[in-house]
């Protein structure tokens, strides 16, 4: 059964809801003290040795619980729990990892001191990422996504992928038939299902705007000192018009 239809996590609700209210750009010293009190600081580029933005829930790195102080690089396995969610950046890649997911980050060789991302493999659960001229594969059971440096949002579960190019150009192939299709995207544009068990050409789909948020795309670019190729209003962000 897919996991796509079941509501969206709590911590995520809340995240949402204080990005759409402006608290990180707020001015006044309630807004300033609600946003510190939600999210610990103000989001601003993560130095060097810190790897957490924040941790709400649980999650393990390797199989350790995580804490605030828990350095992740390539080659390490990120898992979240029930109700939780990670906001982390590696290198100059940024993400959001939702609860009860398991990434695995890849290393680029065996240089162990290296901070650069391969690939991801998401073996179930939702993922918000940003990078820049970091060519890389992104893998789920039904599906291998190219991403040559763009904002992206993936969920993934056993039947299907659901996957949006935020912004940049990505080439999506469905793993069963090998079927492509690549994407250019300015703002969202053309959402996609990657189906595991579909007739033979149908495996990619088009696909509604769902689960994700501009301002949630502006945080994590903000982490790795950069800021998304858009100017979007205050509001949350709605889905793109297209013809399903």
């Amino acid at each position: 059964m897919s996991l796509f239809n079941q509501a969206e996590d709590p911590q995520r609700r809340i995240l949402v809801q204080a990005l759409s209210l402006g608290l990180f750009s707020a001015v006044t010293p309630f807004g300033q003290a609600a946003a510190f009190s939600l999210f610990g600081d103000k989001p601003e580029k993560l130095p060097d040795n810190q790897s957490i933005f924040k941790l709400s829930g649980s999650a393990s790195v390797n199989g350790k619980e995580a804490n605030p102080d828990t350095f992740i690089r390539p080659g390490d396995t990120v898992k979240t729990g029930d109700d939780s969610e990670l906001v982390f950046a590696v290198g100059g890649q940024a993400m959001i990892l939702r609860s009860n997911a398991e990434l695995i980050i890849e290393r680029e060789d065996n240089d162990i001191s290296s901070m650069i991302i391969a690939g991801l493999h998401l073996l179930t659960g939702k993922l918000l990422s940003v990078s820049r001229n970091a060519p890389m594969k992104i893998q789920t059971l039904t599906a291998t996504i190219g991403v040559r440096g763009t904002g992206w949002y993936i969920e993934a579960d056993p039947e299907q992928t659901y996957f949006c190019t935020c912004y940049g150009v990505t080439d999506v192939v469905a793993n069963k038939d090998l079927s492509k299709q690549t994407v250019e995207s300015t703002h969202h544009d053309q959402p996609l299902y990657i189906l595991g068990n579909s007739a033979s050409g149908k495996s990619i789909r088009k696909a509604p705007f769902i689960n994700h948020t501009d301002q949630e795309l502006t945080l994590i670019e903000t982490l790795v000192g950069r800021t998304p190729p858009f100017i979007f209003p205050k509001d949350d962000y709605s889905a793109p018009r297209l013809d399903y």
